[in-house]
Formats: structure tokens, C-alpha cells, sequence
């Protein structure tokens, strides 16, 4: 996916942040994503899975944790890539991974009640609109 670059990019760019992606791009996003997660963040930074520390193998099936993965991902490749000065994955490991596993792995976090080889989907808040002055 390429996106404008210049002047004209603020008028005609679409956020990349997945969350504002759909279909078939979403798709994608997320496959390359999945990619990283699996075959590079699980196997250096997953650490044992426990009740005090759970993970989700269906992890795509919790947009929250999707939502915190790609922001993750997105800095890695900020803090890694070409650019990247020599101390930027320091701060990647400090400022941006840490926290990220910290929220992701809480025991009330996206994968509260999953356990290896089970998926609990949870049930979140209800939103009451309000359309107007009832009263």
C-alpha cells in the first residue's frame, strides 16, 4: 500500500492505523501483521503463558490487542528500520514494548479469561445513544 507523500498527502491520505482500514487492505494489514507477531514478538519477547500473564493463540479475534499490536509494530519498524539511530530499538524495548506486553498481558487485559489452546471472546460495554433532549 502507498500512500501520497508532499503537500497533497494531507488532503488526499488515509490513515494507515489498522483500525481504519477495511476489507481487503484491513486483510492484508493484518496478515503482515500476524506475520511479525507469530514469527518475531512471540518467539524473542513471549515469555510462559500464565493466569497472571495470559495470551490468546486467536489473538486476531480481540481488536483491542490488534489495535495495540499494530501501533507496536508500526514503531518497531520506525525504531528498526533505515532511519532508525543507534539507540532507537533501546527505546523501542523501553518506550513501546514493555508497555505494550505490560497492558496486552494483564490479567484484566484484552486476553483476561483465554487460556493456551482456548479463546474467550468478551462481552463489552453496552452504549445507550442519546438522540436528543426526553426528559
Amino acid at each position: 500500500m502507498t500512500y501520497p507523500t508532499g503537500p497533497e498527502a494531507a488532503e488526499t491520505a488515509k490513515p494507515f492505523f489498522i483500525l481504519y482500514l477495511e476489507g481487503s487492505e484491513y486483510a492484508e494489514e493484518l496478515r503482515r501483521l500476524s506475520y511479525w507477531v507469530e514469527d518475531l514478538l512471540l518467539p524473542v519477547y513471549g515469555a510462559e503463558v500464565t493466569s497472571s500473564t495470559p495470551w490468546c493463540p486467536r489473538w486476531r479475534e480481540h481488536p483491542e490487542a490488534i489495535a495495540y499490536l499494530h501501533g507496536l509494530w508500526l514503531a518497531w519498524q520506525e525504531r528498526t528500520g533505515p532511519r532508525a539511530q543507534p539507540s532507537d530499538p533501546a527505546t523501542w524495548h523501553q518506550s513501546y514494548l514493555w508497555p505494550t506486553m505490560d497492558a496486552l498481558r494483564s490479567p484484566n487485559g484484552p486476553f483476561a479469561g483465554c487460556k493456551p489452546g482456548g479463546h474467550r471472546p468478551k462481552e463489552r460495554p453496552r452504549v445507550e445513544r442519546d438522540d436528543g433532549p426526553d426528559c
